[in-house]
């Protein structure tokens, strides 16, 4: 059987307001390590309204709202793009080889059919920072792929062979080793991580 490569790397990110916690996974599939472990900031700091940008728009037509979040979804991108380009600068300077990201986040949904404005916006603040990741991840030339964090746990459980108990052993012994902080957005990321990883084993 060929050898996974020691120094391959996968970014797992889970998705935020604003932010997104990134755990980087390296080692073999049945046993990886946590190499890096950092908050990225997603949005720009000289336009407070990329912290929450459907609050901004929110009391438009859903469809005007669409076209003037936009301005703040490409300030949001950039953040994005820059913030993963600097996680990929420090794990490669530790002799580390990015290989792809797993990003976890809110799934895909018909934001329209939503009533309440309020709750709507949430929703699709919640989609828009989970996508300019993925815009991030294709700017830098990585490929990823995205869990919806709804069904994630059984997700890993399909992917990984394991039950969710199992996996939750397993964060646990990452965690320790990597020490805190090690919350539920830490384990999610290790996660996604771990998901790449074992779906892209490298010989």
């Amino acid at each position: 059987m060929a050898k996974v490569k020691s120094n391959i790397a996968r970014i797992g990110l889970r998705a935020k307001t604003g932010r997104a916690i990134a755990v980087v996974l390296s080692g073999p599939v049945d046993s990886p390590k946590v190499i890096n472990r950092v908050e990225l900031s997603v949005i720009d700091p000289a336009v407070p309204a990329t912290f929450q940008p459907y609050h901004e728009v929110m009391e438009l037509p859903w469809a005007r709202a669409e076209v003037a979040v936009q301005k703040f979804a490409l300030k949001i991108e950039k953040q994005a793009t820059k913030a993963l380009a600097r996680l990929v600068r420090e794990v490669e300077a530790e002799g580390f080889e990015v290989r792809g990201v797993g990003i976890v986040g809110a799934g895909n949904r018909n934001l329209e059919k939503i009533g309440s404005t309020h709750i709507r916006a949430h929703a699709a603040e919640g989609v828009l920072f989970r996508r300019v990741l993925e815009v991030a991840a294709a700017s830098n030339k990585l490929t990823s792929e995205s869990f919806d964090e709804k069904v994630f746990d059984s997700t890993a459980e399909s992917r990984l062979g394991l039950s969710i108990e199992k996996i939750r052993v397993r964060l646990s012994e990452m965690g320790r080793a990597a020490g805190s902080p090690w919350r539920a957005e830490e384990k999610a990321a290790a996660t996604a991580a771990w998901l790449v990883l074992t779906a892209r084993k490298e010989k």
